[in-house]
């Protein structure tokens, strides 16, 4: 028994398509065909409905496509202001609970269109004072679907969707960028040892640190930002194959320019509709980058386990935020959970790109029918990245605090500082310091002082932090 997120009496009305009669509840905006993918395909648990996005921008295309037929003389005044009315409210977010269907689904998303296209259709008969169903007046295929197929319609839907989910993963990851902006400008004075092979490299500063992830995520936001453009190709007009058949001639440029209008974004019409019509590099481009957000996340938030390590037997230069108790067992332990669950998130998003290279590939001559699990996935990586960019920022990022004199310890002690000194005494001398420091466990810094290869004031001097982490010889 189907559960509706919206009210039913019991009440049904009794509706036809090439399979026969079937039963719809009377409330439903839906019709035969959105039952009948209710019945087909419970695979996910995912629904349409949980996703606003493309409802809306199925509200836009369909809006595009009866102002282009209109203005072509195919539909009269009265329909076509029934359905702009029905798709304005799509586009306000209203009736997404009449859109109960699994986002994964057979028939290269024919479901999801004809599901918009009775909504629209039975929300536009409303509109003019007639009943559900009532398809004589205003036909979810003859009028709503006019001069489409599901083959331009739903892709351009799902780009359209795809492009607004984007403007949220951008509005994310801009603020996760600021917060390693303002650690990397509160940490810049704090000394520490870099490292290399989880060996004691040079210093740096800890601000360096978090500048670095604040530059590795914004290289890869411009990137991530250039492939969302191609969503804004589109083949409306392509209908079934690309050829355009039941269009008439400048419906394609006609319904790329009304869509254009009524989004504000840079819509245009492909090139080539066939090779549009069955091609899906788009959305492979797109998961591309979000991969590779994911996998320098991930070494971030490897990072920063590995630098809160301890706190006592660890790294411990940083202290991460305490969330919740981290043992059952072992009692005054606390874990790094955040970054935790964003290297989960990006592992998830890895694995997603795959489904999605599989799935592109998996065209077949002038279709790929795989479309819902590219959407499917596509959605899922950036929902679940966006997600983790906020839980990262405001969990983790906002409340690290150093410990600034345990990093300023480990760099005098470390031996890696000798590096720095080389200029000043020379590779031999650093040498023989190095050498007696690990042999002895003493401080490079004391053993420096007390060989007096160095005053205390010169030796503070070249290890100030400004002088430490750029391209400086300090005048002794």
């Amino acid at each position: 028994m189907v559960e509706y997120k919206f009210k039913t009496s019991g009440k049904t009305r009794s509706e036809h398509d090439l399979l026969g009669d079937k039963e719809v509840p009377a409330e439903a905006l839906f019709g035969v065909q959105t039952l009948r993918c209710i019945e087909n395909f419970d695979i996910s648990n995912n629904l349409l409905s949980d996703h606003p996005e493309f409802i809306r921008a199925f509200g836009i295309v369909k809006m595009g496509a009866i102002l282009a037929n209109h203005e072509l003389g195919l539909v009269s005044d009265e329909v076509k202001n029934a359905v702009v009315s029905a798709c304005q409210e799509l586009m306000e977010g209203k009736h997404t609970e009449h859109f109960p269907i699994d986002m994964i689904q057979g028939g290269a998303g024919t479901s999801a269109n004809m599901n918009a296209n009775e909504v629209i259709a039975n929300r536009a008969l409303e509109i003019i004072g007639k009943k559900h169903g009532e398809y004589k007046f205003i036909h979810p295929n003859d009028h709503v679907n006019m001069a489409q197929s599901t083959n331009d319609a739903y892709p351009t839907a799902m780009h359209l969707g795809l492009y607004m989910i984007h403007q949220d993963v951008m509005a994310a990851l801009k603020s996760l960028i600021k917060s390693f902006r303002a650690k990397e400008k509160s940490f810049a004075g704090v000394i520490k040892m870099g490292r290399t092979q989880l060996q004691d490299a040079v210093p740096m500063t800890l601000g360096q640190t978090f500048g670095a992830f604040a530059n590795a995520m914004e290289n890869e936001m411009k990137k991530l930002d250039l492939a969302a453009q191609e969503f804004l190709i589109i083949n409306m007009g392509a209908t079934a194959i690309g050829t355009g058949i039941t269009a008439e001639p400048g419906y394609a440029e006609a319904c790329t320019k009304h869509i254009k209008k009524i989004s504000g974004w840079k819509i245009t019409l492909a090139k080539d509709l066939v090779e549009a019509t069955n091609d899906t590099s788009c959305m492979v481009y797109y998961s591309a980058a979000l991969k590779q957000i994911a996998i320098r996340l991930s070494k971030i938030c490897n990072d920063l386990r590995l630098l809160s390590s301890g706190p006592r037997t660890g790294i411990n230069e940083i202290n991460l935020p305490p969330k919740q108790p981290g043992s059952s067992i072992m009692p005054g332990k606390v874990n790094p959970v955040i970054p935790e669950v964003v290297n989960q998130v990006c592992f998830k998003v890895i694995g997603n790109d795959l489904t999605i290279a599989l799935a592109s590939e998996a065209a077949q001559l002038e279709l790929n029918v795989m479309e819902p699990v590219l959407v499917e996935s596509l959605v899922e990586s950036a929902t679940w990245l966006t997600r983790a960019f906020n839980t990262l920022r405001i969990e983790c990022i906002e409340g690290i605090t150093a410990n600034k004199q345990h990093c300023k310890d480990l760099v005098e002690h470390s031996i890696g500082i000798v590096t720095a000194l080389k200029p000043y005494i020379g590779y031999a001398a650093c040498t023989e310091v190095a050498k007696e420091a690990l042999a002895t466990g003493g401080s490079v810094y004391q053993l420096v002082l007390d060989k007096k290869l160095l005053t205390k004031a010169q030796l503070d001097k070249i290890m100030d932090p400004k002088n430490m982490i750029k391209p400086t010889m300090v005048k002794l």
